[in-house]
């Protein structure tokens, strides 16, 4: 006897013998029972989740010879020729193929002739979005006023690409992706009847694959059956299939949380033997810390004892930007020289970019720099607690800090009192006016934004100690921080121990300084214009008003360029 496909001779035949659609069937019973017939249905969703398959059970439920109800005979000749695919009246069309408008005149030509044999002529159109504008118009007449003995069956990945027109014309249901338990309990149910041998991590392996389609999932345990000689084994399908074992996924994100390159990459070696498929890998490392983020948040919900433990590793805002690092590295993949060379650059990256190391310099040799402690080693990426904004303390040294004082600015050690003296420059501002030695510090961007909302509290022994506005706190991060420590120490010539604390001291920071001149400047050039002759004889004439939107002053710099350029 010919070996028939898994994935054929367990499609159902019946509608209790299908799974995971009970809104479609429910709908599809009721109206098979009570005969609330539509004479057009509309099927959509993902490959392999039953779209023909409920299509062909109700064109059986329509014409079985018992009559119309929700469960067919199945034994008469009008059930069993439907199963077999030669009933006369169940028309099924691939409108991949018959895609011009002269097949679909072709099709309805016999539309109006009544059955041959069954009670209905049905017209099954698998994947109907295929079918050319002029095919749907040539459609339309029909599939508005059809004679009662033809109904219409339609079925479709991407119902987005059908004319409203149609859908209007249509009940539409939506199947649903099969949840991976599901598909997994299905194929226990197969291994048992078809006695294929199998651990239940082979069938976890298989029944994520198929992406929630039970027929991918029936198709790939073919596969595995045949490759492993009719016993399915976690190791062996995983190899089938390109993945790798979850051993790796956990050793890759614990050196991660261990910030070390070469056991990560030779975790990579390990993987790369099996030939495995790195974006599947991407997806594997995205889905554990997904359970990570679900330990850390919502621990009583935690299924997996490897991510418990993982949460314990890594902060919380670690594991989201990890997660988000992961996401774009996939979407990368494609671009590099090879996926091993690209999955290896996505796992640096995950040390590039942690926040604990962002400070610490721009290279993974920057061992002395501000972002370290005393032991020169990165600050352990632990879960953070939370704190309140007048709570929070970001500090870099392992030390804790002294008392916060409001005393004069003490100025640099000299080198009589055992530091390095530090480098004087030519101009260099006085260390107790921090908007002076702001601006000469090379700071660009967010970190001259950081700097600019502070205050200095205190500069004395190899330590600066500022105090940020809580308005700005969002600036707090590790590497503003280190930007900023990093420009002190070339700027003083020696180590700088940085300090910031969220505050509202007294004294203005050189941010609200700056708009406090701004704010003056715009002011003066208001009552300048209210108080212009010129304006006010305009105002007088035509009646013509100020907006007071379009007063701006005239910038400083702006004058004297003006002024330069006058002269010449």
């Amino acid at each position: 006897m010919t070996y028939q496909a898994l994935a054929r001779k367990w499609r159902p035949r019946q509608f209790a013998d299908l799974v995971g659609q009970e809104h479609v069937l429910r709908a599809l019973i009721h109206a098979l029972d009570s005969d609330r017939l539509h004479h057009a249905y509309l099927f959509t969703g993902t490959r392999g989740v039953g779209k023909t398959t409920i299509a062909r059970i109700f064109a059986k439920a329509l014409n079985c010879e018992e009559g119309v109800s929700s469960t067919p005979c199945g034994e008469c000749a009008a059930c069993r020729d439907i199963d077999d695919g030669r009933f006369v009246d169940l028309i099924e069309v691939d409108a991949a193929s018959r895609t011009k408008v002269d097949d679909t005149r072709e099709l309805l030509e016999n539309v109006q002739y009544t059955p041959t044999r069954g009670r209905y002529k049905v017209y099954l159109i698998d994947e109907v979005h295929m079918l050319s504008g002029h095919s749907f118009n040539a459609l339309l007449k029909t599939l508005e006023e059809p004679p009662p003995h033809v109904k219409f069956l339609f079925a479709t990945t991407d119902p987005q690409r059908l004319p409203v027109t149609v859908l209007s014309r249509c009940l539409q249901f939506n199947l649903k992706r099969l949840p991976e338990s599901l598909i997994q309990g299905r194929l226990v149910e197969v291994t048992d009847v078809e006695k294929i041998a199998s651990d239940e991590g082979s069938l976890q392996l298989l029944a994520r694959a198929a992406d929630g389609s039970l027929r991918d999932a029936l198709s790939l345990l073919d596969q595995a059956a045949a490759f492993g000689d009719g016993r399915l084994e976690a190791g062996e399908i995983g190899a089938m299939l390109g993945t790798i074992e979850q051993t790796h996924v956990h050793g890759l994100l614990r050196a991660v949380a261990a910030d070390d390159a070469a056991a990560i990459l030779a975790e990579v070696a390990a993987m790369d033997e099996r030939a495995p498929d790195y974006t599947a890998a991407l997806d594997q490392m995205a889905a554990l810390l997904q359970k990570v983020a679900i330990a850390q948040w919502v621990p009583e919900a935690a299924d997996d004892v490897e991510a418990t433990e993982l949460a314990a590793l890594f902060r919380a805002e670690d594991v989201q930007l990890n997660y988000e690092i992961i996401l774009h590295g996939k979407r990368d993949l494609e671009l590099a020289p090879s996926p091993r060379l690209g999955f290896e650059m996505v796992m640096l990256r995950l040390l590039a970019f942690a926040p604990a190391k962002a400070s610490a310099g721009s290279g993974p040799a920057a061992g002395s720099s501000a972002g370290q402690g005393a032991t020169g080693k990165a600050p352990p990426r632990t879960a953070a607690k939370k704190a309140t904004a007048s709570q929070q303390v970001v500090e870099n040294a392992s030390t804790p800090p002294p008392p916060r004082t409001r005393k004069a600015r003490e100025n640099p050690p000299t080198a009589g009192e055992g530091r390095e003296a530090p480098v004087e420059r030519e101009g260099n501002p006085d260390p107790g006016d921090w908007p002076a030695l702001m601006e000469a510090l090379p700071l660009k961007g967010m970190a001259r934004q950081l700097a600019a909302n502070c205050l200095l509290v205190e500069r004395a022994a190899g330590t600066v100690q500022l105090e940020l506005d809580p308005a700005c706190e969002h600036l707090l991060t590790d590497a503003l921080k280190g930007r900023l420590a990093q420009a002190l120490e070339r700027h003083f010539g020696e180590k700088i121990r940085l300090r910031i604390e969220i505050g509202g001291g007294p004294g203005q920071t050189p941010a609200q300084r700056e708009r406090a001149r701004t704010a003056l400047r715009q002011r003066q050039a208001e009552e300048s214009i209210q108080t212009d002759p010129n304006i006010r004889a305009m105002q007088e004439a035509f009646g013509a008003t100020v907006d007071p939107n379009s007063v701006r002053p005239i910038e400083p710099d702006a004058t004297e360029n003006d002024t330069a350029r006058r002269s010449h």
